[in-house]
């Protein structure tokens, strides 16, 4: 396998190979760009996307960061001829070092301190869906269609950390419905089941991610990813333990100075202006 070249930073500089990235101000937006194939990722795009959000960690300018795809679709999954096609050639070892790869992406997601807002529209299926699962949260437009199509190649519904990461979204129940019978769910099914935030029209979709990344991007940038690493941490927490890890957690927010920025901007009746330290 080939991969793509190491991250440069800043991130406002970097030119990536195998997507398109934009940042503005707070926000970088990552689009994934094969719109007449319906955005599905090769081996190169799973490991150039892993190393850029391995390195957002690195990157103090941008706050948030949007995940779409172009053409009107989010993203078909792996690509049946550049992946799936080589993969039926491949002994154990090499196929373990690639689904601990694609693995590695949704890892990368969940480390990087920055909120990940997916913006999904059109055909979100397979891999594709792992990527909008792994985001922190999710917007649809009504076109969005979501499937977990493993079963449909003969695999699993445990890759990425489906089995984890699904049920503690929709539910149990839900989730083995997807993960077993490998159907589509539309975006009204999504926003019910709570797998979207909410749904919004095609043409509102990305200005309506950028809006919510942007006031995202512009809060308390220390504090906004402590509640990430919180929301995660705790999944393996008794309610006793969250409850003192959060107590730690929240006394270091208040060491901060946008903790005492947003009290003085309060005692003057003024808007606080975070600055992240």
């Amino acid at each position: 396998m080939q991969f793509a070249n190491s991250i440069t930073l800043p991130l406002a500089t970097y030119e990536p190979r195998h997507f398109l990235l934009s940042v503005d101000g707070p926000v970088a937006t990552v689009t994934l760009n094969r719109p007449e194939k319906k955005n599905p990722l090769t081996f190169e795009s799973y490991r150039e996307l892993a190393d850029f959000f391995h390195a957002c960690a690195k990157d103090e300018e941008v706050k948030a960061i949007v995940v779409t795809g172009a053409g009107g679709n989010f993203s078909s999954g792996g690509d049946v001829f550049e992946i799936i096609g080589p993969l039926v050639e491949m002994d154990t070892k090499d196929l373990t070092a690639f689904t601990r790869m694609t693995g590695e992406l949704v890892k990368a997601m969940r480390a990087a301190p920055q909120p990940i807002i997916a913006a999904v529209e059109g055909i979100c299926a397979g891999a594709g869906a792992i990527v909008a699962m792994a985001s922190d949260i999710r917007l649809a437009a009504p076109s969005a269609k979501v499937a977990f199509l493993f079963n449909k190649v003969g695999l699993a519904g445990c890759d990425m950390g489906a089995c984890a990461i699904l049920p503690r979204i929709i539910g149990q129940g839900r989730a083995s419905e997807l993960l077993y019978t490998g159907r589509f769910m539309s975006a009204d099914e999504g926003e019910r089941w709570g797998f979207f935030s909410r749904t919004v029209d095609s043409g509102e979709l990305l200005s309506e991610a950028h809006n919510l990344a942007r006031m995202i991007g512009t809060g308390p940038t220390y504090a906004n990813t402590m509640t990430k690493r919180m929301l995660a941490m705790e999944w393996a927490m008794s309610v006793e333990e969250a409850i003192e890890a959060e107590a730690v957690a929240q006394a270091l927010c208040m060491t901060t100075e946008d903790f005492a920025r947003a009290y003085r901007a309060f005692a003057a009746k003024e808007k606080p202006v975070f600055k992240g330290d």
